[in-house]
């Protein structure tokens, strides 16, 4: 997709430099990809009243690799050799601020390669930490990594603010007086959606800002996926990354989303600022409302189990009708481990005959054994997932469901998160920040009851978790 999915921009551009700057860079190797073209439209606009920069403050937010660095070296260039403006390129780390003075000093010490660069040069200092590109001309580029008094004692046109999602006020305050004397100024940022604990404000604000048409002179431009959009969706993979097949391949892209965390991966990769699960899906007082520490089940049942993506803990849960007819759902027992799962079920599908055992993700290793205990058990697929979340979620909040309050359970509840799975949303494992395999195995205990559609039926009394019942009733711990 080489249009961003959200752009802001000025109405009052009139000139563009782009196409100077396209032909420059192109003659050095810089040919840009058409998403680049379109981010220089934008940078190097002029309005019509006094010929200064259309927008005077830039940002770019577009996943890792996908030529994000080409195009700040093209602006650099074409602003140092044709316009003889002064900039300060800026990043968080010392590492990135180097890596892009090397990138740029490039054209201008190959004497052989690009001799018209290179006796463009006054000077260029390679002491780390001071970096620095000058030309006779006056145009210059600066290299420091950002700290509360890395700008002291500058004085530019243009500054760069590369990994912007790693940026605090203090810093931007430290850099804003460089452009304080310069007639038209520019501030770029560019970067990824920041994470827990960066140090985001000043590009989220930038962001924000833009978005909700409170800034002036401001452009965003920002490739990312839906808000709600499936990860797995090949659509939305392209409409966040402009390189894909260019520079970053489709397969590298899939591995990824093997190897990383979901949220991971919706961030890096598909530029997703609030992933959907990032919310608890049920809030606590919708949670409350249906809690009965009273609450019993009567016969039949179904089980569930479930097990966490690295394997070291597990829940079994069952669910069933009250004698008033609500929905009752409860943790059986939750381990570390997962050799005690099957000798537990075995137990209790002895006692309770249930109508449905159900199994999903790293559960389903399971069923294969619990096939000859022969009661239904049932693998779900991504489709029937989905349908089971959205029943959970609806049973709670319609109130037709109550649980016995149990603080394994609660927690769970509280620190799942969603994700979204086509048209419907499921459980986000690796989005939640602790074990949420109790509301996953209750939510699919739900689901098997409800589709095997029992038959109401009498039975003695039996025992569940650590309690015995009465009779038609049990109680589960």
């Amino acid at each position: 997709m080489q249009t961003p999915r959200l752009e802001v921009k000025s109405d009052r551009a009139h000139a563009n430099d782009a196409d100077d700057a396209i032909f420059l860079a192109s003659q050095y190797g810089l040919t840009p990809d058409p998403w680049q073209e379109h981010v220089l439209r934008e940078w190097l606009a002029r309005r019509a009243e006094d010929d200064k920069w259309a927008h005077s403050r830039c940002g770019l937010s577009v996943p890792r690799q996908n030529g994000k660095n080409a195009l700040l070296e093209i602006r650099e260039l074409f602003g140092i050799v044709e316009l003889g403006e002064r900039f300060l390129h800026t990043a968080h780390e010392v590492k990135t601020a180097r890596k892009a003075f090397l990138r740029l000093a490039s054209f201008f010490d190959n004497e052989k390669k690009y001799p018209e660069l290179a006796g463009l040069v006054k000077e260029i200092r390679r002491t780390n930490g001071q970096e620095a590109i000058l030309l006779h001309n006056g145009g210059s580029v600066e290299f420091v990594a950002r700290s509360k008094g890395s700008a002291r004692g500058f004085t530019v046109d243009i500054v760069v603010m590369d990994e912007a999602q790693e940026m605090s006020d203090d810093s931007l305050e430290a850099l804003g007086p460089t452009t304080s004397a310069t007639p038209n100024r520019q501030l770029i940022w560019t970067g990824t959606p920041p994470s827990e604990g960066m140090n985001s404000e000043v590009f989220t604000r930038l962001r924000t800002q833009a978005l909700e048409g409170k800034s002036v002179r401001t452009s965003w431009l920002e490739w990312s996926m839906d808000d709600d959009a499936d990860i797995h969706d090949p659509v939305q993979i392209a409409q966040a990354n402009p390189a894909m097949n260019i520079r970053v391949g489709f397969e590298e892209l899939m591995e990824d989303l093997s190897n990383y965390s979901e949220e991971g991966f919706a961030r890096e990769r598909g530029g997703c600022w609030k992933f959907a699960g990032t919310d608890a899906v049920i809030d606590p007082e919708s949670w409350a409302r249906v809690g009965d520490g009273a609450s019993v089940i009567t016969d039949p049942v179904a089980f569930a189990v479930d097990i966490g993506p690295t394997r070291d803990t597990a829940s079994i849960a069952v669910a069933g009708a009250r004698a008033d007819g609500l929905y009752h759902v409860e943790v059986i027992d939750n381990r570390k481990g997962t050799d005690w799962i099957l000798p537990r079920l075995t137990q209790l599908i002895a006692q309770w005959s249930p109508v449905a055992v159900v199994a999903d993700g790293p559960a389903s290793s399971v069923v294969p054994e619990l096939e000859s205990l022969r009661v239904p058990v049932y693998k779900t697929s991504v489709t029937e997932l989905g349908t089971a979340c959205g029943m959970f979620y609806d049973a709670v909040m319609g109130g037709s469901l109550r649980h016995p309050n149990q603080p394994i359970l609660s927690s769970a509840v509280d620190a799942a998160r969603q994700r979204p799975l086509g048209d419907t949303w499921a459980w986000g494992r690796k989005l939640s920040e602790s074990d949420i395999t109790p509301v996953v195995a209750v939510t699919l205990a739900l689901y098997g009851f409800v589709t095997a559609k029992p038959k109401k039926k009498t039975g003695r009394g039996r025992v569940v978790g650590n309690r015995t019942t009465g009779n038609r009733r049990g109680v589960v711990l």
